[in-house]
């Protein structure tokens, strides 16, 4: 699953990102692109259950290509 997150602007974000998204699924890689500030989070849960995540988490997403 790819997201693009607009607010991403430093390591920081990203870490916190990992954080959040590893307490859905501990195990699946995780590539974050500051530059183009999108996230690839390879799981097999529901694509909504991640952006639930990631809102909550502070960092809304939305779908990137």
């Amino acid at each position: 699953m790819k997201f693009s997150i607009p607010t991403m602007k430093c390591d920081g974000y990203a870490d916190n990102i990992t954080v959040a998204l590893r307490k859905l699924d501990v195990t699946a890689p995780i590539e974050i692109n500051l530059d183009s500030k999108a996230i690839e989070f390879d799981t097999n849960l529901p694509h909504d259950a991640v952006l639930s995540m990631l809102a909550t988490a502070g960092y809304p997403a939305s779908n990137a290509q």
